[in-house]
């Protein structure tokens, strides 16, 4: 079973996420858990406060190192594995990445916020950084939701066929063909005919053809 640990600032938010559809049947199923612990609890003053003003000056809070690390260390040490900080000047985020991620048994995602983490914590915690994009989110909950969703519906089984994800859009360095179902007419649009024709060989061919054509279409940088 994989393991994915989130320490945040709001571990409802991470645990109501994925308490739906695929990747809820999937913890059932003991193919996957994912646990969310609050770094507040860790905090050790009354007022259970986390962050604190940057040393040097400068807008907005900080933070602090020592309720994140006492957070990850709350974690059992079988459940320890890879640290990663959802952060806009991390590597992005790809699907060759969630794919190298799904192999892993254990990951541990700290969420950021205000102005970031103390730098300490993570050099201690010699944490990888992540983005899932060049933008800025109010915390790192939404990207370490995305990034779990992304890594774990390839780990075998959590997914109904291999090629519900094998044929999907970056899984080839390629987006995928469109796709159609019932009515074959809708609004005067037809179905391409080659869909309903049965030949297997020929489908094939369409949807790598159309592949092609819809990346250098919308996502020409794709086949640099």
């Amino acid at each position: 079973m994989k393991q994915y640990t989130v320490l945040t600032l709001f571990p409802d938010m991470i645990l109501q996420a994925f308490s739906y559809s695929i990747l809820a049947r999937a913890q059932k199923e003991g193919h996957i858990h994912i646990d969310a612990i609050d770094i507040r609890a860790f905090s050790k003053n009354k007022q259970k406060h986390i962050d604190d003003y940057p040393y040097g000056g400068g807008a907005g809070m900080v933070m602090q190192a020592q309720p994140i690390y006492d957070a990850y260390q709350s974690i059992p040490h079988e459940k320890k594995g890879r640290f990663i900080y959802l952060s806009p000047q991390g590597k992005t985020f790809t699907q060759k990445i969630a794919q190298e991620l799904s192999k892993e048994s254990n990951i541990v995602f700290l969420c950021g916020h205000y102005e970031g983490v103390d730098e300490r914590a993570l050099e201690e915690l010699c944490a990888e950084e992540l983005s899932i994009g060049d933008f800025v989110l109010t915390g790192g909950e939404i990207a370490a939701i995305a990034v779990i969703d992304a890594v774990a519906r390839l780990v075998p089984n959590v997914l109904g066929k291999e090629e519900s994800f094998q044929e999907e859009s970056f899984s080839y360095g390629l987006l995928e063909y469109p796709q159609y179902t019932r009515p074959p007419v809708f609004m005067g649009r037809a179905v391409p005919d080659v869909l309903l024709s049965g030949h297997h060989a020929n489908i094939e061919k369409w949807r790598k053809e159309q592949s092609i054509l819809r990346t250098k279409q919308k996502r020409p940088d794709l086949l640099k």
